[in-house]
């Protein structure tokens, strides 16, 4: 038999294999193939095409398809075999849907599509191979996301016409014709009939199924009773004329005809050529079954970034060596913090959180909202005369504890009447505070300007101030800035310069709809009630660390401050950036988890004798939020329950010594979305 029945993983919708190949004959199976060429090539002949398949590249072959794959050298391949019953709970008439890639062109698959590919399936691979917890559900949903990457990159009609992707309803239009074709081909059917379902000329949809599927009605329908026939020719004994009949030509020549053109002889000299009883077949079957397991050696770069790839086992070895002098740490992430509207710094309780804030992490300039408003106790009744006294108790707090303004000029007001806002503003303040000081502070303007001030207001503003022209956008609430992941999010992001501002603390907006008192999402570093948050702990971590790097690598950065060292570990994947602000993803699928990362650290020339100080924060230590939680999310606490939250909300702290050494070994444990930050302080010893 040719056809060949597959036995699929306990409890999966999938099979999967590695394996070396020299022959394998023509076959068929009611199952998604794809193939992922590891090492080597292979030839694969699909129905009556041949193609050869390098190393890196892929194959599909879609369900029923028949085909053979060969070899003339060693070879690695994955092959993933995929139940289309597992997908027809998704979409329907899977079986009589054709998805191809292009294994012709040089380069065409180094596209990003293909590199997506490679992804998800090394994503199942690895699943597979590690059977980590609930690994199953894991193979399950990138099944379904492999799935629609496929709908909407290898589809067959977008294959051949590009620019169906883009107008879905002629991509359904042609789909329903194509599928139709295929269900009903040994039927006798006609393209007038196609055109009168779909109200259509026919000549309008001739014309348009040559553009869509590279070959006219009459040639599509007959290749695709050619390629049918193979089945019949090679698993039954049913003679040319039977199998002629049976596929819905209308003669046998016709038959003949069109099976020549695509397969290069007749329907007789193709089953004398092909035909063997099952022992022939079985010995023509030249293969070897390898080891699963070593595939994830090849797929190690497509698993970077997945948070569950072997990290149980993994442990990154870093050698660092404590004698170089090292590149500068600009540390920008310090550049800005948003305190949001001015009307909060009347608060005592808010100035006090900024002044703990300064005092552990020290940002340069502080982003105001709403500074020009009377809600600031500025008067805005008339142009003659303005009332700076509030604003002054506000920006001479924000310098007392080393903070600039970063004033943002929102509102409404006119242009005319901005102008002579902004004068009263300046000559106040430079009496005040003098012209050097103004120099330093941060202006920008989130408004559209009339054209007939635009260059007179920019010149005021820049005659005295910095005037920044990159656009402010305020984040949008989402409960991601409440939580763990926060934290390698803001460390990588600070790391390589792409730095994300924060506000403060957290405050409510009139026409926010929350659930409770505690978390609802705001981008502050403390809650309203002054609760910690990870983001805090994040900033606090990178303000400890010192002014030259001395190495920047996976998830590991090392500085140095004089000759004292250190070192900030974390979990950073980049789905984290995808969740701020995609609620699509927290409906759909949650947050995703990341296993522990495990690090073996050799620090090299340890000249001295040091203190060592660790510092940890993940979801299960020095987390509010997830303290939170676990206590089921109450709507409201009461003081002594808020007193037990903020304890819970720091780090973990632990003390040893680090004794001189040629080699010092650290071997720490990043759990989950977290960071360790390690500080080695050269120990003073008395004379």
């Amino acid at each position: 038999m040719r056809r060949e029945y597959i036995e699929y993983l306990p409890e999966l919708p999938l099979k999967v294999s590695k394996v070396n190949i020299e022959e394998y004959p023509i076959h068929w199976h009611d199952s998604i193939e794809i193939l992922f060429v590891l090492k080597g090539k292979i030839k694969v002949s699909i129905e009556s095409g041949t193609y050869e398949v390098e190393e890196g590249e892929i194959e599909i072959i879609n369900c029923d398809e028949s085909h053979s794959i060969k070899s003339e050298a060693y070879n690695e391949v994955l092959m993933f075999k995929i139940d289309p019953n597992f997908f027809e709970k998704y979409i329907n008439d899977i079986r009589n849907i054709a998805f191809y890639t292009n294994s012709s062109d040089e380069g065409a698959q180094e596209e990003e599509k293909y590199h997506e590919l490679r992804k998800y399936l090394s994503i199942i691979i690895c699943e597979v191979i590690q059977k980590q917890d609930k690994y199953e559900d894991f193979i399950e949903d990138t099944l379904v996301e492999l799935l629609y990457h496929l709908i909407n990159n290898f589809h067959q009609l977008i294959y051949e016409k590009e620019d169906l992707k883009e107008n879905e309803e002629q991509f359904e239009r042609y789909d329903r014709i194509v599928r139709y074709i295929y269900n009903n081909y040994k039927n006798k059917i006609s393209l007038q009939d196609i055109a009168k379902k779909e109200f259509l000329s026919s000549y309008y949809l001739s014309h348009e199924i040559k553009n869509t599927v590279g070959y006219g009605f009459k040639d599509f329908l007959n290749l695709t009773r050619v390629e049918e026939s193979v089945k019949l020719l090679l698993d039954t004994d049913k003679s040319i004329s039977e199998i002629s009949e049976e596929l819905g030509f209308s003669h046998i020549r016709y038959f003949n005809k069109h099976f020549k053109r695509h397969y290069k002889c007749t329907p007789m000299q193709y089953r004398k050529k092909h035909k063997v009883n099952d022992d022939v077949l079985d010995s023509m079957k030249k293969y070897e079954v390898l080891d699963v397991k070593n595939a994830l050696e090849y797929l190690s770069t497509y698993l970077e970034d997945y948070d569950r790839f072997n990290y149980e086992n993994k442990i990154i070895k870093l050698n660092i060596d404590a004698s170089i002098d090292g590149e500068e740490f600009n540390h920008t992430f310090r550049e800005i913090i948003s305190v949001g509207k001015a009307k909060e710094l009347f608060k005592e309780r808010q100035r006090q959180f900024l002044i703990n804030i300064q005092k552990d992490i020290q940002f340069k300039y502080a982003m105001i909202f709403e500074l020009f408003t009377e809600e600031a106790g500025v008067l805005l009744n008339n142009k003659n005369f303005f009332n700076w006294y509030q604003v002054k108790k506000i920006i001479e707090f924000l310098l007392s504890i080393s903070l600039r303004p970063f004033i943002i000029i929102d509102g409404n007001l006119k242009e005319d009447f901005l102008i002579s806002l902004l004068d009263s503003f300046i000559s106040y303040f430079r009496d005040e505070l003098g012209d050097y000081e103004l120099s330093k502070w941060k202006v920008f303007i989130k408004r559209n300007l009339n054209e007939e001030y635009e260059v007179k207001i920019r010149e005021l503003i820049e005659n005295y101030f910095e005037l920044v022209d990159y656009d402010i956008k305020e984040p949008i609430n989402n409960m991601t800035y409440d939580t763990c992941y926060m934290i390698p999010y803001i460390i990588h992001n600070s790391i390589t310069g792409n730095n994300v501002y924060f506000k403060a603390f957290d405050s409510i907006s009139p026409t926010e709809e929350i659930s409770n008192e505690l978390f609802f999402g705001d981008n502050g570093l403390i809650t309203q009630d002054g609760i910690k948050k990870p983001s805090y702990y994040a900033y606090y971590f990178l303000s400890r660390m010192g002014d030259y790097i001395i190495h920047n690598g996976e998830g590991c950065i090392v500085t140095k401050k004089g000759e004292d060292i250190q070192i900030l570990l974390h979990s950073y994947g980049e789905d984290i950036d995808k969740l701020i602000g995609v609620e699509s993803i927290l409906k759909r699928r949650g947050i995703k988890r990341t296993a522990e990362r495990k690090f073996s650290l050799n620090i090299i020339n340890l000249y001295h004798d040091y203190t060592l100080t660790e510092y940890e924060i993940n979801e299960k230590v020095g987390s509010a939020y997830d303290y939170w939680v676990r206590l089921g999310k109450p709507s409201r606490i009461n003081d002594d329950e808020r007193d037990v939250m903020d304890n819970a909300s720091f780090p973990k702290i632990s003390l040893r010594f680090a004794k001189k050494s040629a080699i010092y070994n650290i071997v720490p444990k990043v759990q989950g979305y977290g960071a360790i930050l390690i500080m080695l302080k050269k120990v003073q010893k008395h004379l």
